[in-house]
């Protein structure tokens, strides 16, 4: 004699989402939203089962872009994203020179115009 299972089932049938496609979608650094559409689910599913590919695919998002600038920078001589890397990684700043007290420089006017001899006296 078979037994029957009247019982029903609560929630959602599971959904199946593939690991490698969250990982690329990561990668690309889509947001949580955007995953969540292309798997037709809730953002709440992919936050409490996939977080650590999530994790895995913006760190080699991040690597790739690393490498990426490194090499527009060092390998092809960019010299904007050069000081942009040294900022980021090296701490650099652009600083203003400043002198030690807020007063400032003094201006001066050109009295003679011949070049060989030129005198500099403070404007007035």
């Amino acid at each position: 004699m078979e037994k029957h299972d009247n019982t029903k089932k609560v929630g959602r049938p599971p959904t199946l989402l593939n690991r490698n496609q969250i990982i690329a979608l990561a990668r690309l650094h889509c947001t949580m939203q955007e995953m969540a559409d292309f798997f037709e689910c809730h953002v709440d599913t992919l936050r409490d089962n996939f977080s650590k590919e999530i994790h895995k695919g913006r760190s080699e998002g991040n690597i790739s872009l690393r490498r990426k600038q490194w090499e527009v920078a060092v390998e092809n001589g960019n010299t904007v994203m050069l000081i942009w890397l040294g900022k980021q990684m090296l701490g650099q700043v652009n600083e203003r020179l400043d002198s030690e007290s807020d007063v400032p420089l003094p201006i001066y006017d050109i009295i003679d115009s011949n070049p060989d001899s030129i005198k500099i006296e403070e404007a007035k």
